[in-house]
């Protein structure tokens, strides 16, 4: 089974059509946790995929996407105040 990493991916991008674009696949990979923030597990393959993705659907001269990539020992670290909590990692996936 690939290893994981944890990803933190926000955004801010003034385009209301690619802002949502955006969200729609960033939700295919991971969860919403704040309205431009996300939290997700990923393989290299998948973080790859997505990267790529992102690069063709925004406009780098007018959109901003930062992404984290978080060690085990980072995202220990987290801190919440107020409502949410961190996304566990991934459990074991049975395929039937």
């Amino acid at each position: 089974m690939p290893s994981r990493s944890y990803y933190v991916i926000a955004y801010d991008i003034p385009s209301d059509r690619r802002r949502v674009k955006l969200a729609r696949l960033l939700e295919r990979y991971g969860e919403r946790v704040q309205y431009s923030l996300f939290e997700m597990w990923l393989t290299a393959e998948e973080w790859a995929r997505l990267h790529k993705r992102i690069e063709r659907l925004i406009k780098a001269e007018e959109d901003q996407v930062r992404v984290y990539r978080l060690c085990a020992v980072c995202r220990e670290r987290i801190v919440h105040l107020g409502e949410g909590e961190t996304l566990p990692p991934p459990g074991p996936v049975v395929v039937v």
